[in-house]
């Protein structure tokens, strides 16, 4: 088995009314559709974890050269739709798989039911093999 990390961010895909402006009935099948996936995940035994974030706005950027005080922006930032918003970590027999995953996250509905379409990164953690040794 390998680990892939599934990573959401603030791209809404095809829409880009923001959830805060859904019918609370769409919010609800949106999240709906997230617990399915995410209960199908468990009992698979696919799902290692996964978590959703704060928004942007409270987002901090750190910079430090380890020897002065960092220096800390806060958010938000003009490219939010670029940040995190979650991720989920899977551990799955093929990266075919990881993209199968990926691709029933990507199809969450958003209003009216319409699939969003969100882009949804697909990485493999390294492991052992991946060594400079």
């Amino acid at each position: 088995m390998t680990k892939y990390l599934l990573t959401v961010d603030y791209n809404g895909g095809d829409v880009d009314t923001p959830m805060t402006e859904w019918e609370p009935q769409e919010i609800k099948a949106h999240m709906d559709y997230y617990r399915a996936l995410n209960d199908e995940l468990t009992k698979s035994g696919e799902l290692v974890e996964l978590h959703a974030l704060t928004g942007p706005e409270l987002a901090k950027i750190v910079v430090s050269d380890g020897a002065t005080a960092p220096v800390v922006t806060d958010g938000p930032f003009a490219e939010f739709k670029e940040m995190l918003a979650g991720y989920e970590l899977v551990d799955v027999e093929s990266q075919e798989r990881a993209i199968e995953i990926a691709a029933k996250l990507s199809a969450v509905p958003g209003p009216g039911g319409v699939p969003l379409r969100q882009p949804i990164g697909v990485r493999r953690v390294m492991d052992a093999s991946d060594s400079l040794d």
